[in-house]
């Protein structure tokens, strides 16, 4: 085999890159604090990438890949890394996407998130989602949270994900991870029997579908943490996802439901420095006040979210992307151009930074001070 796949992933390391791809007739490419770019390697062949997966995949893996086109499944390499990886064929051939898994669990001040969230991860009961796109750091923010509750708790949690990718030793709790495919033949089989395993917290990978839906908010109704991800790019669009995937004649239901377990809805998106070393966490963060659970209830009142969180740091240490984003661009960390790219809503961002505003407007004060808190977010967040 002409193409060193250990060799390639040690490179893929040693530049503190997030993903490698890999495809015939193309150089190796990294994704480097969310850019692209090209190795200078020779390009692998057909053969190469056969021999790969012939190395990398085990026999039932194989098979399945075979009869599907496609996998996913993490894996770890000795002295180098674990990593999550996502097999398909693309013209006839073998492509491959590696994203590096950090073995090492960090905490939520090294990962520069709001300290509010370890106060949700110690939850007794209720849902937390934690939104955002592919590669904005959820599976990472998801461990550092369970990382709390084996630390600080005496709890059973169980996790159901597709592949696993942090891996978590029991310390105060007991962490039972099922990989759906190696430990369970699929989400919906593991979903059903997991109440009946004396789970205290559970971890759903991703809540995909209305079957995974219903479970999470059973769980979370029948008195346990349910940690999930959804790919919603913030809290309002969240609630209107999880609404949409029922049938209209339960969206009644399903409201009533949501607002009375849902605990916090955190999104995430990761924004580059000025050089694009460096990339940073806008987070916004949504509790479920009453007057939210109120407005997730009542349709004509759900677009009222967005103000909600925005008026209630002090109380309720909630933020929107925006005033994530005017905190990160006053710490010097961000351009207006990154900000303003950014931003939900440009214009009024735009205004904010000219000092244009109503005089009676306080709440963002604190993300316009020089006291604001340090966001930043590794280059290897997942």
């Amino acid at each position: 085999m002409s193409l060193d796949i250990k060799n390639i992933l040690r490179e893929m390391i040693s530049r503190g890159a997030s993903d490698l791809h890999l495809k015939v007739a193309s150089p190796p490419i990294l994704r480097i604090n969310g850019s692209l770019s090209m190795l200078d390697m020779a390009a692998p062949s057909v053969q190469d990438m056969v021999a790969v997966a012939q190395q990398i995949l085990t026999p039932s893996q194989r098979e399945h890949f075979e009869k599907t086109r496609e996998i996913d499944f993490a894996f770890g390499v000795p002295g180098i890394a674990r990593f999550r990886a996502n097999f398909y064929v693309q013209r006839g051939s073998i492509a491959m996407v590696f994203r590096h898994v950090p073995v090492e669990i960090k905490t939520l001040d090294e990962l520069g998130l709001p300290p509010v969230l370890r106060d949700l991860a110690l939850k007794p009961r209720g849902m937390i989602l934690v939104t955002g796109t592919v590669g904005s750091g959820k599976s990472t923010t998801l461990a550092s949270m369970v990382d709390i509750i084996n630390t600080e708790q005496h709890s059973h949690v169980i996790t159901v994900e597709d592949p696993i990718e942090f891996l978590h030793k029991d310390k105060n709790s007991i962490i039972s991870q099922r990989e759906v495919g190696a430990d369970t033949i699929c989400y919906g089989d593991a979903l059903r029997y997991i109440l009946r395993q004396d789970p205290d917290a559970i971890l759903i990978g991703e809540i995909r579908d209305a079957e995974s839906m219903k479970v999470a908010l059973t769980a979370a109704d029948t008195g346990h943490l349910v940690l999930s991800t959804m790919h919603t790019i913030d809290a309002t669009q969240t609630i209107s996802r999880i609404i949409s995937f029922f049938p209209s004649h339960q969206h009644q239901e399903i409201r009533y439901l949501l607002a009375s377990t849902i605990q916090a809805v955190i999104s995430q998106r990761l924004v580059a420095d000025a050089g694009n070393q460096h990339r940073y966490a806008a987070v916004e963060v949504m509790i479920a006040t009453s007057t939210i659970r109120d407005y997730i209830r009542e349709p004509e009142k759900t677009s009222l979210i967005r103000q909600a969180i925005q008026e209630g740091f002090v109380q309720y240490q909630m933020q929107t992307f925006d005033q994530s984003l005017m905190q990160l661009y006053k710490q010097g960390r961000i351009t207006i151009e990154t900000a303003m790219h950014a931003s939900s809503n440009p214009h009024e961002f735009s205004l904010r930074v000219k000092g244009i505003q109503a005089s009676s407007d306080t709440t963002w004060e604190r993300f316009e001070g020089e006291e604001s808190i340090s966001t930043g977010i590794p280059d290897n967040l997942q």
